[in-house]
């Protein structure tokens, strides 16, 4: 068990488990990406989208340790890293002032400056930025709290860490959405789903007991397992659409597409070898690592050919 001080800042890192930031910022890189290949670059906006994910991807990270903590998720059998509040760390009460706080600045410190710069130039007066923020606050609070008791979480996923991150950080550069923003959209879900379902098939026993219908516990092992796999392959093809549709620079891409494409398997191979038991927590590290290079080489070949035109 980790020493940890009750309430300590390293109590409140621990809890927004910043290995999962992630996550959060490969949709905000790769739109950026485009933007710029696309020669309608601005930084201020694309930062001010990264704080904003940031913020709502520990929102959510504090809202699933609180309710997990309440449900009772979250016993001495559980697999995955240590909670805060199951671990007496933050108490219940701290922890929801902490989502507030979260939420309210991610919202007003990031998310208003985008709306007050940008404004002038969207086709609904920037309301369709508002109802995309709200909308990502309304995901951080019911994906954890019914949506992924329901095996809904991996459409929650490729709608707010693909569709709405992608689309909505390309148009507040942009100011417009293009078929490419929706292939993007679709290899960041896809690719940051990877990440859920490891952790779901790692949890599918206790998650069983607890009455957490994932996909892996309504459809079985063999589902998970091989769906791991075919998530690196349609990932993979997207890929190769996108690169196609672009006349992306065949060796920048296809080079990133290779090296994800041979870590995800390597990755599924090792999955398959240990099916059970904490040592899978190791394979999460390596999921995450798999998409945060994905969206490096993307991102850095979106950018080359930008540079080369």
């Amino acid at each position: 068990m980790t020493e940890v001080k009750p309430g300590s800042l390293k109590a409140w890192i621990l809890a927004a488990r910043p290995k999962t930031l992630s996550g959060a910022l490969i949709p905000v890189m790769l739109a950026t990406a485009l933007a710029y290949s696309d020669g309608c670059f601005d930084w201020v906006n694309a930062l001010l989208c990264a704080l904003f994910a940031c913020g709502m991807q520990v929102a959510a990270n504090f809202i699933n340790d609180w309710w997990d903590y309440r449900k009772g998720s979250d016993g001495a059998d559980r697999l995955g890293p240590e909670r805060a509040c199951a671990q007496g760390w933050i108490k219940p009460g701290a922890m929801v002032r902490g989502i507030l706080v979260t939420v309210a600045v991610s919202c007003l410190a990031f998310g208003l400056p985008v709306v007050l710069r940008s404004c002038g130039n969207m086709v609904c007066g920037g309301w369709e930025i508002v109802a995309a923020g709200v909308a990502s606050v309304v995901f951080a609070f019911v994906y954890t709290l019914w949506f992924s008791y329901w095996g809904l979480g991996d459409l929650l996923v490729l709608l707010f860490f693909g569709l709405v991150p992608v689309c909505g950080t390309y148009y507040v550069q942009a100011f417009t959405l293009t078929g490419d923003t929706f292939i993007l959209s679709a290899i960041s879900g896809v690719a940051i789903d990877a990440l859920l379902f490891i952790n779901n098939y790692r949890d599918r026993d206790q998650d069983r007991e607890n009455g957490k219908q994932t996909l892996i516990v309504r459809w079985g092992e063999p589902f998970g397992r091989w769906g791991y796999l075919a998530i690196g392959i349609i990932v993979t093809l997207l890929g190769a659409w996108l690169a196609v549709r672009r006349e992306l620079p065949e060796v920048a891409f296809f080079f990133g597409i290779v090296v994800y494409l041979a870590l995800h398997i390597r990755t599924w191979r090792r999955l398959c070898d240990m099916r059970h038991g904490r040592q899978l927590n190791i394979l999460l590290g390596e999921t995450s690592r798999n998409m945060l290079l994905l969206g490096i080489l993307l991102s850095l070949a979106l950018i080359n050919f930008r540079t080369r035109i």
